[in-house]
């Protein structure tokens, strides 16, 4: 019997169907072997040596992975194709007892028979690269965190804070974003244009520049007026037209950053939506008697290459479906960036034949939409520019300036396809008259308005992905826990979809800012980014550059921890009196979230939730109230809890279902009140 050992277990079915018998595949549920938690566990006196354990809540499995790797013929370890996929490998030797003659590592890109076929023909060893350049980074974040964490919480307050490597850079990009617009002071200007005609055709003539034939820009009342009286009784007289052909190129396949940006920009899902989404469909949905298919290319990768035998499949396809004129020549290729690792291809659907709309009825509502970008992007990636007839117009009159702009689609190309042309909005007409050299041109009305310069727009989940990729800090698998984390440590909350740094975070920042500058450096960062990047496909020592980053970083601690500051971060008095002592209650964080407790702790221990009530209990009468998990899942508690235990993922409405007696709860996106008991499946109207 030959062993396969995955990680996650959602693809287990799906490539346990290409192997059939004599093959046995199992998962290892992620990470299983990892440095101790309450401890440093990196030797930083013998070569930075990490000290690896098994959790407690691993063991079990660890020892049934060994029971059948004991029983196996062949052992062939066939985890994700990155170096945290290498590194898991790597551990599965030393918690088997693989000797490293013995070891046979698989790869595939994609979860296809072809694929996992073509991987079992070509078994090789762990690479050691990756696994160097994965355990660099999981020892630097743990100096980092492990030593930076206990002085942010000792000067700030006595509670348990973070800090760490990525996490808090990111944090900083925040907080800069935030003191921007804190600091932005509106510039006026106005905007100035003239509506004229020809042929029974008006459309709008932007001033661009002024008597002297330098740009203007006209900043007050007094500035138009001077303008506006210039240019009475003016004759409007084209004094250039310029007419060309331009393009526009497709856009790349998706990599993890921009199907995460479009997932939430164009389908409205959420970081952590997009990424249940995006897992299922790699490891494969279940398709009726067909079983489990996976749908997509693995999709952590940040790196635009597409092999070739995918780039043939859509030519194929565009010129059965779409025909000769959308296909181009040669195959389109684009550019990944220099960080990229380019073990994997760009995000893109295995079987083109499995359309959006057939595979529809398969799939949750966030797969079908996640999957329709992919595939729609991936396609799009292959095909020809889109064309158009563009034209510039320039108009004398007084002595200023004027241009108006047009643009007519000439041939769709890749935008028959992908989507519109709302996101470019470049100012043009999509409809001018015919005109040339001295023409005159009829005077309708002058058009102008005052406008004031607005500041940056807070990040969104979807704009700081963007951001975190552009500067070079984090990994595709990276983005979304550190985004959740800033927020579970409530350096970042929520203002709509805007992320905003509280009060906590502006400390943090500021703290970390002061002793370790290096560290709080986006260019630095990025450039240890880098340098793990040459440990995995340079071959560079490890351990030099674990060395290079803590010898300087050792002295800086010393000299935070001498420091004096001791920062204590003013409460929030609520309007809301204890009803034990009479005090007012103040706002407090918690590990679940802010609470109100009363300032008279230790003589007075009462304690309220934050928030106002989503309902009466239907259990025992008392306030339902929305509650964090540990891993920031939202669900509905009754505040009576422990000697009242309900408990809801949903929302409920204080209601009890006349069949059973259990609570009824709203859910999805059209609000519809059901039954909490899925067993009871009574569903009622829209709220």
């Amino acid at each position: 019997m030959t062993l396969v050992i995955i990680e996650g277990i959602g693809k287990k079915d799906t490539i346990k169907k290409f192997l059939g018998s004599g093959y046995e595949v199992i998962a290892t549920g992620g990470h299983f072997r990892d440095l101790q938690k309450n401890a440093l566990s990196v030797d930083v006196d013998d070569g930075y040596k990490p000290k690896y354990v098994v959790p407690k809540d691993k063991q079990e499995h660890v020892k049934k992975m060994k029971d059948k790797a004991a029983k196996a013929e062949e052992i062939l370890i066939a985890t994700d194709p990155d170096r945290e996929g290498e590194a898991i490998g790597w551990h599965l030797t030393k918690a088997l007892g693989i000797k490293k003659d013995d070891v046979k590592r698989i790869v595939f890109n994609e979860i296809t028979k072809s694929a996992v076929r073509k991987a079992l023909e070509n078994p090789g060893p762990i690479n050691m690269d990756l696994v160097d350049a994965q355990q660099a980074r999981r020892i630097l974040d743990r100096l980092v965190g492990y030593k930076l964490s206990p002085i942010v919480s000792k000067k700030i307050k006595k509670s348990k804070l973070s800090a760490g490597r990525v996490q808090s850079v990111t944090l900083k990009l925040v907080v800069l974003r935030e003191r921007e617009i804190m600091n932005f002071v509106p510039e006026e200007y106005w905007d100035f244009g003239a509506r004229l005609e020809k042929d029974k055709i008006d459309f709008l003539a932007n001033l661009i520049t002024g008597t002297d034939e330098k740009k203007i820009k006209l900043t007050s009342k007094e500035q138009v007026d001077e303008v506006v009286k210039a240019l009475d009784n003016a004759k409007y007289t084209v004094t250039n037209v310029k007419r060309s052909i331009t393009t526009r190129n497709a856009p790349p396949p998706y990599i993890t950053s921009t199907m995460q940006q479009d997932a939430m920009n164009r389908a409205g899902l959420s970081l952590a939506k997009c990424g249940m989404a995006a897992q299922g469909l790699y490891e494969g949905v279940q398709m009726g008697d067909e079983g489990k298919v996976a749908l997509v290319t693995y999709i952590r990768t940040d790196s635009f290459r597409v092999a070739p035998e995918a780039q043939a499949m859509a030519k194929d396809y565009i010129l059965s479906n779409f025909g000769e004129q959308y296909a181009p020549e040669n195959y389109n290729f684009y550019k990944s960036k220099k960080s990229a690792q380019d073990a994997h291809e760009a995000i893109r659907p295995v079987n083109l034949d499995m359309t959006p709309d057939k595979v529809k009825e398969f799939l949750t509502p966030e797969q079908f939409k996640l999957y329709k970008l992919i595939y729609n992007r991936f396609l799009a990636s292959q095909m020809v520019p889109a064309t158009f007839n563009s034209v510039s117009v320039d108009i004398s009159a007084a002595g200023y300036g004027f241009r108006v702009t047009g643009r007519t689609p000439l041939f769709d190309g890749w935008l028959k396809l992908y989507g519109n042309d709302e996101d470019e909005d470049d100012g043009s007409c999509s409809k001018l008259p015919e005109m040339t050299e001295a023409d005159i041109l009829k005077f309708l009305k002058l058009e102008f308005a005052q406008k004031f310069t607005k500041p940056p727009a807070r990040y969104t989940d979807a704009t700081l992905v963007k951001a975190m990729e552009e500067a070079g800090i984090g990994r595709p698998a990276t983005y979304n826990p550190i985004i959740q984390n800033i927020a579970n440590r409530y350096y970042t909350e929520k203002e709509g979809k805007s992320i905003k740094p509280t009060e906590l975070g502006f400390v943090v920042v500021d703290l970390l800012e002061k002793y370790f500058c290096d560290i709080m450096n986006i260019e630095f960062t990025a450039g240890l980014e880098e340098k793990l990047d040459e440990v995995a496909y340079e071959g560079r020592d490890w351990v030099c550059l674990v060395d290079e980053f803590y010898k300087p970083f050792t002295g800086r601690l010393e000299a935070a921890m001498e420091g004096e500051d001791h920062i204590t971060i003013a409460q929030d008095i609520s309007d809301i009196p204890c009803d034990k002592c009479g005090k007012m209650l103040v706002v407090k964080l918690g590990r679940f979230g802010k609470f109100l407790a009363c300032p008279g702790f230790p003589e007075c221990r009462n304690i309220k939730p934050f928030d106002k009530p989503v309902c009466t209990c239907p259990k025992c009468g008392g306030d339902i109230h929305k509650r964090k998990s540990k891993k920031g899942k939202i669900f509905y508690g009754c505040s009576g809890y422990p000697n009242c235990d309900f408990v809801a993922w949903d929302e409920p409405t204080g209601q009890l279902c006349d069949k059973c007696n259990s609570a009824i709860v709203v859910s999805g996106k059209e609000r519809k009140e059901r039954c909490q008991s899925r067993e009871c499946g009574q569903v009622g109207e829209s709220k």
